[in-house]
């Protein structure tokens, strides 16, 4: 999405406003801290207070965690408790040293982006470029909670006539029924023999042993214990939608 972004801004510096930018994408990297002991880890390798009360959900600031500076951020991706930590290109081993060090004792174990992502499935949360891109409304997308009605924004008026009369669709999850296969995007959903939306992702979810998938249905299917089907791989495989997070449904795990 960097290039999507890039040409959205660039167009509009086009209008002569007083304002510069640049795309800081490749000057910072970053490994992400998850699970009931990342907060105690974290804590034996910053000053900062990083408990519950001083270090808050979405929190976001500029400090030194293991002896690098670095731009701290209290988010999960994971849907567990977690921390992300982004630092110069130079810092990351010594970085990555650290964590290494600091949680020798706690039981930590490295995971990668394909572990994430059966992780977020099952914590129903979609990424830019799949389940969310500019062919949906925040509203379809779930995301019009984060609008801030008051201000001016382009497309509002789209989007408060889309609020007063609904979204046409929605994003949902689904537990799929098939034994050897998962989905990856792009398969049909099917309501009876009519094609009614589209997979956007999805995969194995491990914790709830459960093949997912996510993709957008109009809204009157869009409703817990919905029975439809996936087509992978020319098999229709049943499919239930789910508008809940099947793994820490009320997030209680993620804001402890």
């Amino acid at each position: 999405m960097q290039a999507a972004h890039s040409r959205w801004f660039e167009a509009r510096l086009e209008t002569g406003l007083d304002v510069s930018y640049a795309n800081l994408s490749s000057d910072w990297h970053g490994l992400a801290l998850s699970g009931p002991n990342s907060r105690t880890l974290l804590a034996r390798m910053t000053r900062h207070d990083v408990s519950a009360n001083c270090f808050k959900f979405r929190d976001v600031i500029h400090t030194s965690v293991g002896g690098v500076p670095a731009i701290l951020v209290r988010l999960s991706f994971s849907g567990e408790l977690g921390f992300e930590i982004y630092c110069k290109p130079e810092h990351l081993l010594r970085l990555s040293e650290a964590v290494e060090e600091a949680g020798r004792d706690l039981g930590l174990k490295w995971y990668g982006a394909r572990a994430l992502m059966s992780l977020r499935i099952e914590k129903q949360w979609g990424v830019w470029s799949r389940d969310y891109t500019p062919d949906f409304t925040a509203a379809e997308a779930g995301l019009d909670v984060f609008i801030d009605w008051n201000k001016d924004f382009v497309g509002k008026t789209a989007a408060l006539a889309e609020r007063r009369t609904g979204a046409k669709r929605r994003l949902v999850s689904f537990i799929v029924e098939t034994d050897n296969i998962d989905v990856s995007n792009d398969e049909a959903i099917l309501n009876g023999d009519e094609a009614v939306g589209y997979v956007t992702s999805g995969g194995y979810a491990h914790h709830v042993n459960h093949s997912m998938a996510m993709g957008y249905v109009p809204t009157d299917l869009a409703h817990a214990g919905q029975e439809l089907t996936i087509e992978i791989n020319g098999r229709r495989c049943p499919a239930v939608v789910q508008t809940g997070a099947l793994y820490d449904a009320n997030g209680g795990r993620m804001r402890s």
